[in-house]
């Protein structure tokens, strides 16, 4: 593991995927495989997974600072990755944030349970869990240091339990493997929304070889346009039988 510490220039920057995103972070040590992030990120220390860019000034630099819109944290990395337990970033970064910000978390992780009390001082905050049906096999071989899927819908029932709107956040829905109603039937009574974002191969690197060699039948759903498009309505008939709220199917 390589941790390279810089300091940023600018505090929130401009995004095409919000108003505003925030990157204490770049790069991640969850090591996932079908990871967009790394084919977004302009710098690189060697194989994704195994550095992580610590921009440590980035408190400093928002410190109160009011913006309009929606801001994001992160687009480049899990603000709660396995070095923030010891560096403490993000959580810095909360308390030195202006509370009025309207700010969308998304992690992979249970430690967002960490800072629950910061989040309640903000006005408009959600905080979402990436999930998915993977097995503890699958999820070791292409999420491997990730936690498992249990901590991460515990995470989700804990914020819920806690007043802070969350949201979980399916992904990658991967055809024949990703089981979207045992998510619904398990989550369903604590998620206050939904968003579910079919597997982007485009921006999948190797694992676009890795699915065609280990699952040539979900490859196969998604290099055709006919299949997918069947998939994408099988999706939204399997929503219909809950009373949830999707409010984003992404289909690359």
């Amino acid at each position: 593991m390589k941790i390279i510490r810089k300091r940023a220039k600018t505090g929130f920057g401009r995004s095409k995927i919000a108003d505003y995103v925030l990157n204490q972070y770049i790069g991640c040590l969850h090591g996932c495989k079908y990871c967009y992030a790394k084919f977004f990120c302009k710098m690189s220390y060697g194989e994704w997974g195994k550095w992580v860019v610590v921009r440590e000034n980035l408190p400093e630099l928002v410190r109160g600072k009011f913006v309009r819109g929606e801001v994001i944290m992160s687009s480049l990395s899990d603000a709660y990755q396995p070095v923030e337990a010891k560096i403490n970033l993000t959580r810095r970064l909360l308390e030195y944030m202006n509370k009025n910000v309207k700010l969308r978390i998304l992690t992979k992780s249970n430690l967002v349970l960490r800072d629950l009390d910061v989040f309640k001082a903000f006005k408009d905050v959600h905080v979402g869990l990436t999930i998915n049906s993977f097995d503890s096999k699958l999820r070791r071989k292409i999420e491997p240091k990730a936690v498992d899927m249990k901590k991460r819908f515990d995470a989700l029932k804990c914020l819920n339990e806690n007043g802070v709107k969350n949201f979980g956040f399916i992904a990658p829905v991967i055809p024949h493997i990703t089981d979207l109603e045992s998510i619904f039937r398990e989550t369903k009574d604590f998620v206050d929304y939904y968003i579910v974002e079919i597997l982007n191969l485009k921006v999948s690197g190797d694992f676009k070889l890795w699915l065609k060699e280990n699952y040539p039948e979900s490859y196969d759903v998604l290099v055709n346009d006919e299949k997918l498009e069947r998939f994408v309505i099988s999706l939204r008939e399997s929503i219909k039988k809950f009373n949830i709220n999707v409010v984003d199917i992404i289909v690359h």
